[in-house]
């Protein structure tokens, strides 16, 4: 497979790459972690080189500059703006003091879309995200403000980030009967090391048509492999507690079964951990973040790797999640609501508390 193996992104016409290029590590304000301008449209042009259609970015990544980095290097080419997916972000306020100059309202919105314009250097946003719930802001004046920069021409697709999956479902209904536009992804962090969005998200967005876009599916670089069992608890990491954190023994277990993959694909622990997050049920394309054209590269290489069935089932073993009621409750329906048929391929055993002849029935 190729980033040129284009794919839909939830209920719409779409088409995306299978892994997206996200820019948060464009520019060196965040710290050393991040890339200078220069090394960053490299690796803008290598991965659209290479196929890559799909960018993603927010308009608070590195204090506005990522949008800038990218815009100032597309607007130089408008077929090569036209040809790309462009996605950025609203809710963050990069004004000090100004209450309206972040959040989710219809004010914010609008201006915080303006702004973005300007540093993207272009006339459209193809998917514009909230990028995370604000709580204080009606959702219906989140929608409807949305909607309006839909109709006016400034923004081609929407979706959410990081948002409770009821409110999630409360948007995408009220869009339907109001007649707004729809969200068409939904973007969240997934990896081996978090799962629990299996529990509500996940299968909220498979059923209301959001294509999922993963983000942080190395955890930050904890599943990079450059970290060690034997170097336990001298690591220090670019992004601080966000990976060290995770550095305990079974993480390291995990890094044992990556390990051990990747050995028998010969390829990297990275690769084997991002081809099981694209392989996930509901996932359209997963965000891939890169300080150098190297890294990139070698993150792209994920797309050769076909896991088999057995090598799957021992990553999911290895970080089986703990999810919320009423998820383990539910597993139980098959055996008191099937009455021991098969249902959709599910085989179900008998509910023993159920009658078991016609004469135990009243």
């Amino acid at each position: 497979m190729s980033l040129a193996h284009y794919v839909t992104l939830g209920h719409s016409g779409l088409r995306v790459s299978p892994f997206c290029l996200g820019t948060m590590t464009f520019g060196k304000e965040w710290g050393a972690w991040g890339s200078e301008p220069a090394e960053a449209t490299r690796i803008l042009d290598r991965y659209i080189e290479r196929g890559g259609n799909f960018i993603d970015t927010a308009n608070g990544y590195t204090k506005g500059h990522s949008e800038a980095i990218i815009g100032e290097h597309l607007a130089h080419d408008r077929k090569k703006r036209d040809r790309v997916v462009l996605a950025t972000k609203f809710v963050t306020n990069l004004y000090l003091g100004d209450p309206n100059g972040g959040g989710a309202s219809r004010k914010a919105i609008v201006a915080q879309c303006e702004e973005s314009l300007r540093r993207l250097r272009t006339d459209y946003i193809d998917l514009y995200w909230m990028h995370a719930w604000d709580k204080t802001t009606p959702i219906e004046e989140t929608m409807g403000g949305l909607d309006t920069l839909v109709e006016q021409g400034k923004v081609r697709y929407l979706g959410f980030s990081d948002t409770p999956a009821w409110k999630v479902a409360q948007a995408q209904t009220m869009a339907s009967l109001r007649a707004w536009s729809p969200l068409v992804a939904l973007q969240i962090e997934y990896s081996l090391l978090q799962r629990t969005v299996e529990g509500e998200l996940v299968p909220m967005a498979q059923e209301l048509g959001l294509g999922i876009t993963p983000w942080g599916p190395l955890r930050g670089g904890a599943l990079s492999g450059k970290y060690k069992r034997a170097d336990k608890g001298k690591h220090e990491a670019a992004r601080g507690a966000r990976v060290t954190s995770y550095l305990d023994d079974r993480t390291y277990d995990l890094l044992d079964v990556l390990e051990g993959i990747a050995q028998t694909h010969g390829t990297t622990v990275p690769r084997v951990a991002l081809a099981w997050v694209q392989g996930r049920p509901g996932v359209t394309s997963t965000i891939i973040g890169a300080r150098t054209i190297e890294q990139l590269d070698d993150n792209i290489g994920a797309l050769d790797v076909k896991l088999a069935h057995a090598e799957v089932e021992a990553l999911d073993k290895a970080t089986t999640p703990s999810l919320p009621f009423p998820v383990d409750m539910l597993t139980m329906v098959p055996s008191f609501a099937f009455g021991g048929t098969t249902v959709n391929g599910q085989a179900s055993k008998a509910w023993p508390q159920a009658p078991q002849s016609d004469a135990e029935r009243f």
